[in-house]
C-alpha cells in the first residue's frame, strides 16, 4: 500500500478522501453484518429454530397482592412497583403500610 502524506494534502482532498473512507467502511459493515445473520439464521435452522423467530419470553409466577385498601377492598397492590395513589393518599392521612397488609390467614 503506497504512502499517503496528509499533510500536504488540501481541505478539499481530505474530505474527499474521508467520505471515500466512510462510503468503503459502510459498505464493508453491512456486508459484515449480512455474513453474520446469514450464518446466525443457519446455525438456528441447525438447532430446530425458525430463522427470524423471536424467543419466547420467560413466564413468571402469578404475585400475590400484599396490601388492600380497606374502602374499597378490591384494590389490592402486590407491593411492587411504584405505590398507587390510595396508597399515598391512605399514608399521608395517617395510616401505616402494615394497617394496609393482608394478614396470611386471609390471603
Amino acid at each position: 500500500m503506497e504512502s499517503i502524506d496528509l499533510q500536504s494534502m488540501s481541505l478539499d482532498e481530505l474530505w474527499a478522501l474521508h467520505e471515500t473512507i466512510c462510503l468503503i467502511l459502510a459498505r464493508k459493515l453491512e456486508a459484515e453484518k449480512r455474513s453474520h445473520e446469514q450464518r446466525l439464521n443457519e446455525l438456528g435452522r441447525r438447532i430446530g429454530r425458525a430463522a427470524n423467530a423471536t424467543p419466547l419470553r420467560r413466564s413468571y409466577p402469578k404475585v400475590r397482592p400484599k396490601f388492600r385498601n380497606p374502602e374499597p377492598p378490591h384494590q389490592t397492590w402486590s407491593g411492587r412497583g411504584l405505590q398507587p395513589s390510595w396508597v399515598r393518599e391512605l399514608l399521608a392521612a395517617g395510616k401505616t403500610i402494615d394497617d394496609l397488609r393482608i394478614s396470611t390467614a386471609t390471603a
